[in-house]
């Protein structure tokens, strides 16, 4: 051997060393299988892109957080902005999940008892993270509003596409790193009617017509639930921004739930 390499070859393993001892090290540790969220993904409707934004939501949550996912895509199929999930209809559908992720557009589900099926699990305290026209489901033609508690809004129409800045309006977890404004890539700005005793709104938005809520956080029964109406066009929920809020969104949620 050449002995005028030595040096370069004991400075490598040197370094290979010190890489090796720093990503062991206690500070930061493998992470572990049994340390990855279970999230299941619900997602379909009529109106938006959900085969791109599936892909989107999922490889960019994952990106950010450890996530072990369940996807579950139900197209509109009869155009008639009602479906239903086939899990959802089992008692115990949520106990493999340690949260859920909803991106869907059934404005005009009528069945109750299907949907107080759904919200049960939450109120028993499965966390959530609800997106855009999540907030125009299941409650347009229902008479006990429990999507809407849910919630904690009740939203229907939007303005037009365009858009908008959203700006934070209170401290929270979830808006750590959050631009003091920022300008959505493209967008619609969703009217809400109502916010329920109990919802903390963290930001809004403001289309140069209105200002509307568009993030916000409640607790439904016992588990956390974290909304935003922003999203609608793919290259929105590709934003760096965006997928950074929502992964800080599947932390708080789930953080409850792994400190008891």
């Amino acid at each position: 051997m050449n002995r005028s390499f030595l040096p370069t070859l004991v400075s490598l393993a040197a370094v290979a060393v010190c890489f090796v001892s720093y990503a062991e090290s206690p500070e930061n540790p493998p992470e572990a299988e049994s340390q990855k969220l279970r999230g299941l993904h619900l997602t379909g409707g009529c109106c938006h892109d959900y085969k791109m934004q599936k892909e989107i939501l999922t490889s960019g949550l994952g990106e950010r957080l450890a996530i072990d996912w369940t996807v579950v895509h139900e197209p509109d199929r009869k155009k008639a902005h009602a479906h239903q999930f086939e899990m959802l209809k089992k008692d115990d559908w949520g106990k493999d999940y340690d949260f859920v992720l909803y991106n869907i557009c059934f404005a005009k589900e009528e069945d109750e008892e299907y949907i107080e099926g759904i919200t049960q699990a939450h109120k028993d305290g499965l966390p959530a993270v609800a997106l855009h026209c999540t907030m125009h489901s299941h409650h347009w033609n229902t008479e006990k509003k429990e999507w809407t508690r849910f919630l904690g809004v009740s939203s229907r129409g939007h303005g037009p596409k365009k858009a908008y800045q959203v700006t934070p309006i209170a401290k929270h977890p979830i808006l750590e790193g959050f631009p003091e404004s920022w300008q959505t890539p493209a967008g619609e700005l969703y009217n809400v009617q109502k916010v329920l005793e109990g919802t903390v709104v963290i930001a809004e938005g403001d289309n140069g017509i209105k200002k509307q809520p568009v993030m916000w956080v409640n607790e439904y029964g016992k588990a956390r639930v974290f909304c935003s109406t922003i999203g609608h066009h793919n290259e929105t929920m590709a934003e760096p921004v965006y997928l950074d809020t929502l992964a800080r969104g599947v932390r708080w949620v789930t953080e409850k739930n792994r400190k008891e």
